[in-house]
């Protein structure tokens, strides 16, 4: 383990999430297929109360750039975690285009906790919960920064030991360090 930074990327690899996307898309592609197939290449009205051939077009596009993005969003979308002795730097993409940065002078403490994704913070993504703000991909497990202003912040984790191990080594050789100044 490389005591000098901890570093972690994340990417929505749920596998109930994909299906859930997938069947989204394909349902979708399937209800504005047919309806335009049935009223504009057959020529009979699709529904009980159809809407214009134009009409039709114009939903059916803005569906399908929707589940373009949504395919985009997930797919490209991730969560870095960068942690050295300047301070913990994460981005949450494509929302933060940019690392933010906590400096360690920022922080009252930091923890690596187990929590309840749902009930703590309304599950995940980019969330503000009863607990404070959060930013996760996946599971039960985050970084708990809390500032010295007393707001929280919670960064998902799928590397929880990896992360301990590497704030208490960070913190024993900080205190050796300070014990030989």
């Amino acid at each position: 383990m490389d005591l000098s930074s901890f570093t972690e990327k994340q990417k929505f690899n749920q596998a109930w999430l994909w299906m859930l996307i997938i069947f989204t898309i394909l349902l979708t592609t399937v209800i504005f297929g047919t309806g335009i197939y049935i009223q504009m290449i057959k020529g009979r009205s699709f529904g009980n109360n159809p809407m214009s051939d134009t009409g039709l077009i114009i939903v059916s596009s803005v569906i399908m750039t929707f589940n373009i993005a949504l395919l985009w969003l997930f797919g490209a979308g991730n969560l870095k975690t960068v942690i050295d002795d300047r301070g913990i730097r994460y981005r949450f993409f494509p929302f933060h285009l940019r690392f933010r940065h906590v400096g360690w002078n920022e922080l009252e403490s930091v923890e690596v906790i187990t929590y309840k994704p749902i009930r703590d913070y309304g599950g995940w993504g980019i969330s503000n919960g009863k607990a404070g703000k959060a930013y996760n991909i996946s599971g039960d497990k985050g970084l708990q920064l809390v500032f010295t202003n007393r707001k929280r912040l919670l960064i998902g984790t799928n590397k929880a030991e990896e992360l301990k191990q590497f704030l208490v080594a960070a913190i024993f050789s900080a205190r050796k360090y300070i014990a030989a100044s």
